[in-house]
């Protein structure tokens, strides 16, 4: 405590200093905040949004350099493209490797201007496929696959020079076609056009199509051998101004300049272009044939900014003669001076975007300083302010932390008290597990002091110790299932089930118990049939909690009543005793696991209590308490009807009350223990079929094609039936091949075969095999598993009935010869080494009378219930009945072949007493050992 106070006076310094330290960071603040405007002035260079790359033919000539330059015109508007141009040189291979370049480039829109349309086709196909939008400049591909088409109509082109050159010849004449690159668009649509024109003049004749320089070859040559021959050409069509002038030079060679008329495509200007040739007379006619740059880039644009656009674009196109060629070439120089212009205004507009920019950058300093200076002043009154009022905070503080001291004394005082809670706690469940233990401890302990015990005694011995155990069990069992509530892990299993039936079963398994006790025990409903959602085994120990408290606390000719009725939607379960009561406190903390009141500690009624609300709370519903001391008690469970309320994970139950849980009870509630009840009970069970199939309509199919059957439980993944196989211990297991599951080494149907086969736990269970491929190979890796039947899709149910039962039968017969011959010979290795261990395990203990179940499932490794399916399905007996003929057996031998006194052979087959061992024998044999040993072999 002193140095608590020492420490509250140290408080002060740091408030002394605080205004000093306040003064130093302020500095640092003022620079660090004009670094930031400093930092935030600079103006980051503007990043590029699009990637449209370009793959054309060819730079050389100026049609296309005219066209990139109208590309590049119209993208000068645009400072967010990234332009990437690819030149492939006339040559298709490598134009398809550039396209190829740009496609792994990852380019937001691919423009081709294809230099043959079938070499290229397929690449553009796959750009296109892979999501990269395609615009086909000029010439098309082989194919329709793409986004839009920019260019002139080529077929147009020729149609209007064939109808030039039907006004040149007057509808009469011979011509000469010098056309593109073979294989192109271009050459192609070209061609059709012209001859469709000049056929409709029978006077015009084509007298030869020539190609145009390619793959360095000249058509030059050729030109000249043709005019040179007969008949005498009048006109040559050249599908470009290029090759219109190269056809000019021939002519101009061969002195028939003024007789060969000459008409060109391309119409562009400059020195030496179509226009310019018009212009002085080399050519006759050019046909104006639009680059498609400009729309090109603005059907691009289109696209990536999601706007409208056109799929097919047109160009224009008209005839360039004498007659206009003065006029175009007019337009063409203006177009040029705006161009120039345009280009003076950008560059002057970036001068002025600088000068913006240091203005703004200036201005942001200036309001950056004004914005600090204000931060700065404000910062010095706060400062001032905060030097007052830092006592006026000490004080304050002071006050909560005299309050928080305060706080954490009473909570350390309840963490002790609730300490002291859970020590008591612990203290009763060991004094509640005492009491069981002790009376299993004592007649065991009497029976082996004694050499001769009376059947009677061993019997009575016998039931209490077998009655402690299933309560020693029992108490175990509650203390596991609060476990699993304190950690979150209970989890409902519902099936809709008749309640009414449901509880009518358990207040009967009640009435021999209220016989001997003469309790008026009823169960009073007007209900005949009420169906509802519940877990059966959870359900049932709530109930049966509630009425062994009942019968706890009620005296002899009492009255327990049980009462069903539906109110609001709800089912209400009421148990009513006239017993001693509760107290108002007691009945105020029925519920709490930790409370004891007045009373000792109960564990069945505290654990019990807890976990009744527990489990009841599961299913949504409440539970309360009503009690007036010395005149009775009454607990009230409400349930919602129907299934809203639940999730699908929970109506996944099983359809009947937990068998093995019931055998606890009954063992509870008898005065005696009837030892055929619990096989009683396990051989009125239905066979149980566990079905692993990762398709949900398959697996609700066999589900309701085998549940008139056999009892169903279905599992969707094999780690899931790998569980549940352990846990219900199937009579047979239905699983498909191929089982998909969330991880990556998920459990498919050969590797859960192999893993159940190898298991000494459910090594005896039948595995069929679901499965689509019916190959020879797949049978064998199946058997190679362990599958006893491997059925193929689609199967029919009829045969996979007959199968199931056939499988089953033949399991019963192996059951039937195993209980007949101790020595079996199984087909499974691991289900004859289970056996061998089985059968040697009770051989060594068979001379001590102590030695049982629980020992027996210890020294195999197995929980009894896991021994118990074990054995049954094996040997279709009880571990119990199993231990019994072997020692049986063994007496058998005894008498027989040796001349031991009938004691001493009691004594090594683990009994006792000679008078229980020759009543046992005869029971069993209807023979006295004496008698027994007279008879002759084999009688």
């Amino acid at each position: 405590m002193n140095a608590f106070f020492r420490w509250l006076i140290t408080i002060r310094l740091p408030v002394e200093n605080e205004y000093i330290s306040i003064i130093k960071r302020t500095g640092f603040l003022f620079v660090f905040l004009i670094g930031l405007l400093l930092i935030g002035c600079q103006t980051s260079p503007q990043t590029k949004t699009y990637r449209i790359g370009f793959s054309q033919r060819t730079e050389t000539d100026s049609w296309r350099k005219t066209m990139l330059a109208d590309m590049n015109r119209e993208l000068s508007f645009y400072s967010d493209i990234d332009f990437l141009v690819k030149d492939a040189g006339g040559q298709s291979d490598k134009q398809v490797e550039q396209i190829q370049e740009l496609i792994n480039q990852r380019v937001d829109l691919l423009i081709v201007s294809p230099n043959a349309a079938r070499p290229i086709t397929p690449v553009v196909e796959k750009a296109y496929q892979q999501g990269i939008p395609v615009i086909i400049l000029d010439r098309r591909t082989a194919s329709d696959q793409y986004m839009a088409y920019v260019g002139a109509d080529n077929v147009e082109v020729g149609r209007t020079a064939g109808a030039y050159a039907n006004t040149i010849l007057k509808g009469a004449g011979n011509v000469v076609e010098i056309g593109e690159s073979p294989g192109s668009s271009a050459d192609i649509d070209r061609h059709r056009g012209f001859v469709e024109a000049i056929n409709r003049h029978p006077g015009i004749r084509l007298v030869k199509k020539l190609a145009g320089d390619w793959d360095k070859r000249s058509f030059a040559g050729e030109l000249t051998q043709v005019l040179k021959a007969q008949p005498v050409i009048q006109l040559i069509f050249a599908q470009n101004d290029r090759t219109a002038l190269k056809a000019h030079a021939v002519c101009q060679q061969l002195g028939l300049e003024k007789r060969v008329k000459i008409i060109g495509v391309d119409g562009l200007p400059g020195k030496n272009e179509g226009i310019d040739l018009v212009e002085r007379g080399i050519l006759e006619a050019t046909v104006l044939y639009p680059t498609g740059g400009k729309e090109a880039i603005r059907t691009a644009l289109a696209i990536l900014h999601k706007q409208a656009f056109k799929r097919e674009n047109r160009l224009p196109t008209t005839l360039v003669d004498s007659s206009n060629v003065r006029i175009m070439k007019l337009q063409n120089n203006k177009i040029m001076e705006q161009q120039a212009d345009i280009e003076k205004q950008i560059h002057r507009i970036g001068e002025l975007n600088q000068i913006y920019i240091y203005q703004k950058n200036t201005l942001y300093f200036t309001l950056g300083s004004l914005i600090v200076a204000i931060l700065l002043g404000g910062w010095a009154l706060y400062l001032f302010r905060t030097k007052q009022g830092a006592y006026q905070l000490l004080e304050k503080q002071n006050g909560e932390i005299r309050e928080q001291k305060d706080e954490i004394e009473r909570v350390s005082q309840q963490a002790r008290l609730a300490t002291e809670e859970k020590l008591r706690f612990y203290s009763y469940i060991s004094h509640e597990f005492n009491t069981p233990l002790n009376l299993i401890l004592t007649p065991t302990e009497d029976l082996l002091s004694k050499k001769n015990v009376s059947p009677y005694e061993l019997r009575n011995n016998l039931s209490l110790v077998q009655k402690n155990a299933y309560r020693l069990l029992r108490l175990v069992d509650q203390m596991l299932d609060l476990r699993k509530s304190d950690a979150g892990k209970q989890r409902l299993r519902t099936s809709e089930q008749d309640i009414v039936a449901f509880v009518r079963d358990i207040v009967q398994d009640f009435r021999r118990k209220a016989e001997k006790q003469r309790i008026d025990l009823q169960l009073l409903t007007s209900l005949s049939t009420q169906s509802l959602w519940f877990d059966a085994e959870k359900l049932d120990k709530v109930l049966f909690n509630l009425l062994s408290n009942a019968f706890k606390y009620t005296p002899r000719g009492g009255l327990i009543h049980v009462q069903l009725d539906c109110l609001d939607n709800q089912l209400c379960i009421q148990v009513q005793d006239n017993g001693q009561g509760m107290t108002p406190d007691e009945q105020a903390h029925a519920f709490d696991l930790f409370y004891s009141g007045t009373k000792s500690f109960n564990l069945a009624k505290g654990v019990g209590l807890a976990l009744s609300m527990e489990f009841i709370q599961l299913h949504r519903g409440s539970i309360r308490v009503q009690s007036t001391k010395d005149k009775g008690t009454t607990f009230t469970i409400l349930l919602p009807l129907g299934n809203q309320h639940l999730t699908a994970e929970e109506m996944a139950g099983v359809t009947s009350r937990n068998t093995l849980f019931q055998d606890h009870l009954l063992a509870e509630i008898a005065d005696e223990v009837e030892p055929a009840k619990s096989s009683s009970l396990a051989a009125k069970r239905a066979g149980t079929l566990l079905i692993i199939e990762d398709n949900d309509d398959l697996r609700t199919f066999l589900a309701a094609s085998l549940g008139s059957q056999y009892e169903i439980v279905a599992e969707s993944t094999g780690e899931q039936g790998w569980e549940r196989a352990l846990e219900i211990i199937p009579d047979l297991i239905i699983s498909d091949v191929m089982l998909s599951g969330q991880s990556s080494d998920a459990m498919d149907g050969l590797a859960l075969t192999q893993r159940i086969k190898t298991d000494l736990r459910t090594s005896h269970i039948p595995v069929v095999l679901l499965t689509a491929n019916g190959q020879l190979e797949s049978r064998i890796e199946g058997t190679r598993a362990g599958a006893d039947v491997y059925l193929t899709k689609p199967f029919n149910t009829t045969h996979l009935l007959e199968t199931l039962r056939t499988t089953l039968a033949n399991r019963q017969k192996w059951q039937q010869r195993f209980a007949s011959d101790f020595s079996p010979q199984p087909g499974n290795r691991e289900e004859k080494k289970f056996l061998n261990e089985l059968t040697a395990l009770i051989e060594q203990n068979l001379t001590d009378p102590a030695f049982g179940v629980e020992k027996l499932s210890r020294e195999m490794g197995l929980s009894r219930v896991q021994l118990y399916r074990k054995v049954q399905a094996l040997l279709a007996m009880n571990v119990m009945d199993y231990l019994t003929e072997i020692r049986l057996k063994r007496a058998k031998y005894l008498l027989k072949e040796t001349t031991k006194p009938i004691a001493e052979i009691a004594d090594e087959t683990g009994f006792n007493s000679a008078a229980y061992f020759t009543t046992f024998f005869k029971q069993h044999t209807k023979k006295t050992p004496s008698e027994y040993r007279k008879s002759p072999v084999g009688a």
